[in-house]
């Protein structure tokens, strides 16, 4: 119980913690061009000669993510109008997905794919997994059926992660090659980011510890 669940939400926790503080850090770390985030969206999307993705403002916070349907790279309030370090980062990492979209680059193919079963699953697996634990004894299906389900989550969030740090890679060679941030500012871009893949790095083995836990209780049930 104590590795399967425990240890994973206290790393969760830790990573969360330290990517927020990375964003407050560096969000004080304003750009020496004076770019907003949307001014840098907008010129790496040109720059690869994307036209046909709009970048937009969104509510809330760290509400930034490319839509790959409506083909909008949408900016959170503080990164749209930034010009911090930070804004930068996550302007140009948003944009590495539209990218990634222009180039068919296969591993976002693939999550794009199975994102209806994946969202599928999500809707009905807590209570498959709570009626199959409840009813264990009776019907262990239920249980098996709910592992299935939470299987396909994981496997998301395991593809999920070649596509996030390409996705930064592709940020990072952009930024540093077109000398949108200077070289006192690039390393904090890299930080930035590399605390943001994080998320989903943890996000991925705490989505397998989970999952290794309702196997245990299934293949214990008797």
């Amino acid at each position: 119980m104590l590795f399967y669940i425990i240890i994973p939400l206290a790393l969760s926790f830790f990573v969360s913690w330290r990517f927020k503080s990375k964003i407050k850090e560096y969000s004080q770390v304003g750009l020496a061009n004076m770019l907003t985030g949307a001014e840098i969206a907008k010129m790496m999307l040109k720059d690869n000669g994307i036209y046909n993705v709009e970048v937009l403002s969104a509510e809330g916070e760290l509400t930034d993510h490319y839509n790959p349907e409506k083909r909008t790279v949408n900016l959170s309030h503080d990164v749209f109008y930034g010009r911090s370090v930070i804004s930068a980062a996550i302007a140009a990492h948003e944009c590495g997905h539209a990218v990634q979209h222009s180039n068919a680059y296969a591993w976002l193919t693939f999550r794009s794919n199975v994102v209806p079963v994946v969202s599928f699953a999500s809707k009905y697996v807590q209570w498959i997994l709570l009626g199959g634990i409840l009813m264990i004894n009776t019907f262990p299906q239920l249980l098996l059926l709910g592992i299935v389900l939470f299987a396909v989550i994981t496997v998301f969030s395991i593809i999920t992660l070649p596509v996030e740090f390409d996705a930064s890679r592709r940020a990072l060679a952009w930024l540093d090659t077109k000398g949108i941030v200077r070289k006192d500012e690039y390393p904090m871009t890299k930080d930035a980011l590399k605390w943001a893949a994080s998320t989903y790095v943890v996000a991925a083995i705490a989505s397998i510890a989970t999952l290794l836990y309702y196997v245990q209780i299934y293949l214990g049930r008797r």
